[in-house]
């Protein structure tokens, strides 16, 4: 699909916020806080930042037909434990979002459809993913119109870090050894079995590794054309987005490509040590707010850093404000 054009942030409003924080003795006591409130300014168009008040995690589950090789420390049925969890108000996504006053959105419509076995055949049919890079696009009309000011991208499925590893490598031309991390913990048998499998998906998909759409419908799932979809359009809206593991990170690399000028709309919140992880956060040029190495999935990483991200706008108002009725 084709996505609107991506306007960039009002950079004017993050500019003359950094000067003013620049300026004062307090504003330079706010350290990397300041940069935070700069960008925070710069997304939501204001002269002075402000808290985000209505952030909506939107966590969307998958099933991985590569999970069968046990490339996971987790069982395959693990996905169906945590949607369940989830659905009942429960899990990491909902006890974040709680302490850090946010809303979540679970979507389970692909949780019963796993696709192929990536290695051999192809993950799902161009169709397919391109309908729910759609139903991404169209979830993040709905929250926005409805009132987000914040999206956060969550995800739940075992084999999530290999299908990012295969795609991550293709992308980007890296060696499945060094496109490879521990993902859930895995022991060195279980990585070496999964550095056979990116390394066969990746060789099946080397003859049109320029064709974004078409590689990640062979590598990847609907559960991630739905994130990307998401993360795309909530750019295009002008409406920021706060990442946080390695599956939603390399969905927003993939976004940048479909729609271009998607970065300056990301935040990263947390870095983890999967390849993938970092290697899109350094093509995206993001800096993770906070470094927690957690790998817990459903946003959670995301939100473990959203306090920050508020508390940098709350004290930078009140710097800004203190300086305003000073020269007054």
């Amino acid at each position: 699909m084709q996505f609107p054009p991506v306007e960039a942030p009002k950079q004017s409003h993050g500019h003359a916020v950094a000067d003013a924080l620049a300026g004062s003795a307090a504003g330079l006591a706010l350290g990397r806080l300041g940069s935070l409130a700069s960008w925070t300014a710069s997304v939501q168009g204001k002269e002075v930042p402000a808290p985000f008040v209505r952030p909506r995690v939107v966590v969307v589950a998958g099933k991985h037909g590569i999970a069968a090789r046990e490339v996971s420390a987790w069982t395959q049925d693990a996905g169906d434990a945590q949607a369940q969890q989830l659905r009942a108000g429960g899990g990491p996504a909902h006890a974040a979002a709680r302490l850090a006053g946010a809303t979540v959105r679970f979507i389970d419509d692909y949780l019963d459809a796993p696709t192929g076995v990536i290695d051999v055949e192809a993950a799902t049919s161009p169709e397919v993913f391109d309908a729910a890079l759609a139903a991404g696009a169209e979830v993040a009309d709905n929250e926005i119109d409805s009132g987000a000011d914040l999206l956060i991208p969550g995800d739940i499925g075992v084999g999530n870090t290999t299908v990012a590893a295969a795609a991550y490598g293709v992308f980007t031309r890296t060696e499945p050894v060094k496109a490879i991390g521990r993902g859930s913990g895995i022991n060195d048998k279980v990585w070496k079995v999964k550095v056979a499998a990116v390394r066969d998906a990746m060789f099946r998909v080397r003859g049109f590794r320029e064709d974004t759409e078409r590689v990640c419908a062979e590598l990847t799932g609907p559960d991630f054309a739905f994130l990307v979809g998401l993360i795309a359009q909530s750019a295009a809206r002008r409406t920021p987005v706060l990442l946080g593991e390695a599956y939603p990170t390399l969905a927003a690399y993939v976004a940048e490509r479909l729609a271009p000028g998607t970065k300056d709309w990301l935040i990263a919140g947390q870095s983890t040590a999967e390849p993938a992880h970092a290697g899109c956060l350094e093509a995206l040029g993001l800096t993770p707010v906070v470094a927690l190495e957690m790998k817990t999935g459903q946003g959670a990483g995301a939100l473990a850093a959203l306090g920050q991200l508020n508390l940098a706008a709350e004290l930078a108002g009140e710097v800004l404000a203190e300086g305003a009725s000073t020269s007054n």
